[in-house]
């Protein structure tokens, strides 16, 4: 194993600093809570059941939530942009987030599905979505590159074409449930919201940084990876379900959620100046972001709470395009 120190106190300085917005987060809502009654709350030596009630049953359960959802989404970037060797990689970019969102929706407008039907279904479709544009991809080129990418866009946008015709035709109230879910939000998120996203997490995690290396040698291309001893379509194919899965996992948590897996690899690897794929760092930057995101939803709302689905759009605009002027410059 190779030893960093940037990429060790990068990684120490995200972890701390996605610690201390968790507290922040806790401590944030109609009712103000400070940190030490957080802590204390957290510890169950807080002085007040209901502000114990308020942190351990109500807020929790939406920051781990967002926890896990975001390093969720910044691994899947980072796989996504590792194997493409693009920065536009990301599974929002290249329709797996709107594969796992037409799941949810088939789900909600023509059966009438529950939120554990729903989360399955997203999961399923997302699987599905991956298959196709990797079997169009291998159809259309031999690399992986620009191809994935162009690959995923246009499928995206077939399934979205998709989405706003069952939109359009559903039930009105379902209608509005599948809008509202579209939207990505961490509202009334509970207990049973967390415990899947963490055995997701626990599954696929291990079989991840299993392939980190095979993963930094895929960015030297596949003729040089091949030369190296890995066996290029099988890592490809691991790394590729990976990324699906952990998708689909966030997007069954909270909806689709934007701009964080694109966004939360390119800033680790900036921080860090590593040339390895930086996993760890892009998983803590991504739960970061999403934390971020949460708690300027929650202060820009004057009456009600914003979806955090739409303040990560807004953001992921901005910073697509200032990335595409860097590249331009470049």
């Amino acid at each position: 194993m190779r030893f960093s120190p940037r990429a060790l106190l990068v990684g120490s300085a995200l972890v701390l600093l996605v610690l201390g917005l968790a507290v922040l987060l806790l401590g944030t809502g109609s009712l103000p809570i400070r940190p030490g009654q957080v802590l204390a709350s957290l510890l169950g030596q807080g002085d007040s059941e209901m502000v114990r009630r308020i942190v351990t049953r109500v807020r929790l359960p939406r920051v781990l939530t967002a926890l896990l959802v975001g390093a969720a989404l910044g691994m899947a970037g980072a796989i996504f942009q590792s194997v493409a060797r693009n920065p536009l990689g990301s599974p929002d970019v290249i329709g797996f987030t709107t594969g796992a969102a037409s799941g949810a929706i088939v789900q909600i407008i023509l059966f009438d599905a529950g939120p554990l039907a729903t989360a399955l279904a997203a999961v399923l479709a997302g699987l599905l979505t991956a298959l196709l544009v990797v079997l169009l991809t291998r159809r259309t080129a031999a690399g992986a590159g620009y191809q994935l990418v162009l690959v995923g866009i246009g499928v995206g946008a077939t399934l979205t074409g998709l989405n706003q015709l069952l939109l359009v035709t559903g039930d009105l109230d379902q209608a509005l449930f599948a809008q509202l879910w579209l939207a990505g939000s961490l509202n009334t998120r509970t207990w049973s919201h967390v415990w899947p996203a963490a055995l997701g997490m626990a599954l696929v995690l291990p079989l991840a940084l299993a392939y980190r290396r095979e993963l930094a040698m895929l960015e030297m291309g596949d003729d040089c990876a091949s030369q190296l001893g890995v066996a290029v379509p099988r890592a490809r194919l691991l790394l590729v379900l990976c990324a699906v899965a952990l998708t689909a996992i966030a997007t069954a948590a909270a909806g689709p959620i934007a701009f964080v897996a694109l966004a939360a690899p390119q800033l680790a690897r900036r921080l860090t100046r590593s040339a390895a794929v930086p996993l760890f760092c892009a998983a803590w930057m991504g739960a970061g972001l999403l934390l971020v995101a949460d708690w300027l939803s929650q202060r820009l709302a004057a009456t009600a709470q914003l979806p955090v689905g739409l303040v990560t759009g807004a953001l992921g605009g901005c910073y697509l395009l200032w990335l595409i002027t860097a590249q331009r410059r470049g």
